[in-house]
């Protein structure tokens, strides 16, 4: 119910009255002694609904992984909930998913270098984060580099830097970030030697719009290379310095306890980064 966002919806997939399903939700809350759902448009679940929805996520998809091979096994398929970039989602990750049947996956979306904390929370079974330390009770798996390129329109790069980058010149033009919590731009531009770096920013929460929006002059930001590889051949995007990359690790983490079940999914992660990432330059730690 809560992953549907209402009675009604729940009770059509489950093939019951909304009726039932009220009344189910209400026996297990007053066994349990407190609120599991906040009753809304849509409904959301509360703490301890949460904890328990995820918990009989992970049942289901043990009990698949323990039934697995035999011939009367029925049910839906069991759902897996990752924390994911946006950035990796958009280029390699995708892919991964598809090739794991029998799974049904909920994404939640949040920068690599916080997407752990899904994990550290309890309400995801695997994330893919951009650094190496292992949430409490993971196993690391170093998967590759995603290139980026801190890339702008031609025009952008007349109007803002007259055609020639300068360090002045960046800490006044406009600046694309994906939230709050997105700090590549300001990585690249410590690393090219700015300091004290507070440009003005256009906050976009979508990788293809921040291609969109490079294109467009809106601001520069930093795109994933497999984005904007043909942009930059045909000219249309253009690198505000040339060969100067960033490269930001991927690691996928998932929890040891459903590791054994993931294993199908956690192959296919590692192969499809294999093929679409740099080599990764570092070991994970535990």
């Amino acid at each position: 119910m809560l992953r549907l966002g209402s009675f009604d919806a729940a009770a059509a997939a489950l093939r019951v009255t909304p009726s039932a399903v009220s009344q189910r939700i209400k026996a297990l809350e007053e066994s349990i002694g407190t609120t599991l759902v906040h009753r809304a448009q849509p409904c959301t679940g509360t703490d301890m609904g949460k904890r328990l929805a995820k918990h009989a996520e992970d049942v289901a998809l043990l009990e698949a992984n323990a039934l697995a091979g035999l011939a009367d096994q029925q049910g839906a398929a069991p759902r897996v909930s990752l924390a994911v970039p946006a950035d990796s989602l958009a280029t390699w990750l995708i892919p991964a998913l598809a090739q794991v049947e029998g799974l049904y996956f909920d994404l939640v979306l949040d920068d690599q270098d916080t997407s752990d904390e899904w994990l550290r929370r309890g309400a995801v079974s695997a994330a893919v984060t951009g650094h190496a330390r292992a949430a409490p009770g993971c196993d690391v798996h170093a998967l590759g580099n995603l290139r980026y390129v801190a890339t702008a329109s031609p025009a952008f790069m007349d109007r803002h830097f007259d055609g020639a980058f300068t360090l002045p010149a960046l800490a006044q033009a406009p600046m694309l970030v994906f939230n709050p919590k997105d700090r590549l731009q300001h990585r690249w531009a410590e690393a090219q030697g700015a300091t004290r770096f507070h440009p003005p920013i256009h906050q976009l929460p979508s990788s293809h719009g921040f291609v969109d929006a490079a294109l467009c002059g809106l601001g520069w930001g930093m795109n994933p290379l497999s984005l904007v590889q043909e942009h930059l051949a045909r000219g249309t995007l253009v690198a505000l310095v040339p060969n100067a990359p960033l490269d930001v690790p991927q690691y996928w983490q998932v929890t040891r306890v459903m590791a054994p079940a993931l294993k199908r999914l956690t192959t296919a992660v590692q192969k499809t980064a294999q093929d679409s990432l740099n080599p990764p330059d570092e070991k994970p730690m535990s």
